[in-house]
């Protein structure tokens, strides 16, 4: 007679926590690694420049800022003690009207730009996709532009993101428009209609360069390289309120994303409204990459190495890629952003090119291996 033993029922709990602690470790790991990062350059990009300011001035600074911004968001409650060092005082000022705000915005534009790429890389199902190098960017910056030369101001200062998202947002429906096919996106006609756009948008911004005054050119010429340079609380206040919305946005979409992933005819049955989802992406790409192209110019690459070394690290959960990639992408371009400013003495890097430097081979190699998975192009 064969006696049957039964199993507890915690059995197969205890065989799978193993691995579910390893991965939350993984989590937790990513996380703080990011975090400790992102406080090390935010000490090292403030006290770093032609004037060098110690590190716990640095720090100082901050805790004061801290509990006063609560109360007063302007700079009037900057105070330094009586009797202060010149070096003091001038390092106070140096940190509060140039440097932080530049910080902010290199925080903020890197957090939407990995996020759009996230979010696109999942609408379309493909990692090939990122906003500068299907020409999302270069759309937002004709808009931009055409708003500078023309001398546009319907809105005020929201003037500029205003047309630079309209010009996202055609760019990202004609690429989605014409890379569907059969229910898919096709990675040949993805990558081509992204240098179908790039070389429209590059020769309307030349005719706009064109019709320019020089002042309007040098505008212009900022736009197509990119840079961080001359960045004002004024700016970060215009960038705050459309990245933070198109962030909160993407991590609300990411149970979407996920029943996307699966294919559309599978999420549709699972009671996803496909075409509302692609709908509501699309807005928050253009919306994300509007506000950082509008004041900081076309800086590519960003959503596409950033997501995907992510994904490598955390998987494909959108729960966890996409507020990662928004951390990872505010780290990425504040260090891209401190090696612009320092590379070379009294002198700064457009952070456009070294974007490009960082994501041409990467996007090389990325296109490689999706070709081979393939075993071809799709």
């Amino acid at each position: 007679m064969t006696t049957v033993t039964a199993q507890r029922p915690d059995a197969a709990v205890a065989i799978v926590h193993p691995a579910a602690r390893r991965a939350r470790l993984r989590v937790w790991t990513t996380f703080g690694i990011l975090t400790a990062l992102l406080c090390v350059l935010i000490v090292v990009s403030a006290g770093t420049g032609q004037l060098h300011i110690p590190a716990e001035q640095v720090i100082g600074a901050l805790s004061r800022g801290w509990n006063a911004v609560v109360s007063d968001i302007g700079l009037t409650w900057l105070r330094v003690p009586e009797g202060a060092a010149v070096e003091h005082v001038n390092g106070e000022a140096t940190l509060w009207l140039v440097r932080f705000p530049r910080i902010v915005m290199a925080l903020l534009v890197g957090a939407a730009l990995a996020t759009a790429g996230a979010v696109m890389q999942g609408v379309f199902r493909n990692p090939l996709a990122e906003p500068g190098v299907i020409g999302v960017s270069s759309g937002a910056a004709v808009g931009a532009c055409a708003a500078i030369v023309f001398g546009l101001g319907f809105a005020g200062p929201l003037t500029l993101p205003a047309m630079a998202f309209l010009g996202g947002l055609l760019a990202t429906v004609v690429v989605y428009g014409s890379a569907r096919a059969d229910g898919r996106t096709e990675v040949v006609t993805l990558v081509l209609t992204g240098i179908a756009i790039n070389a429209i948008a590059g020769a309307a911004i030349a005719l706009l360069t064109f019709l320019g005054t020089t002042q309007e050119r040098e505008q212009i010429v900022f736009w197509q390289l990119g840079s961080l340079n001359g960045s004002r609380w004024q700016d970060v206040l215009i960038v705050l309120p459309l990245t933070v919305v198109g962030v909160v946005g993407c991590v609300l979409l990411s149970r979407s994303l996920d029943l996307l992933s699966l294919g559309e005819r599978q999420a549709t049955h699972l009671g996803l409204n496909v075409e509302r989802l692609h709908v509501v992406a699309i807005v928050l790409i253009a919306l994300l990459t509007s506000g950082a192209v509008a004041l900081c110019g076309i800086i590519s690459f960003v959503g596409l190495v950033v997501p995907h070394l992510v994904r490598m690290i955390l998987g494909p959960g959108h729960r966890l890629l996409v507020p990662a990639s928004a951390f990872a992408g505010a780290v990425l371009l504040m260090g891209a952003d401190l090696v612009a400013r320092t590379a070379v003495p009294y002198a700064e890097l457009p952070i456009g090119m070294l974007t490009a430097l960082i994501g041409g081979p990467f996007f090389f190699w990325l296109l490689r291996r999706t070709r081979r998975r393939a075993g071809g192009w799709g």
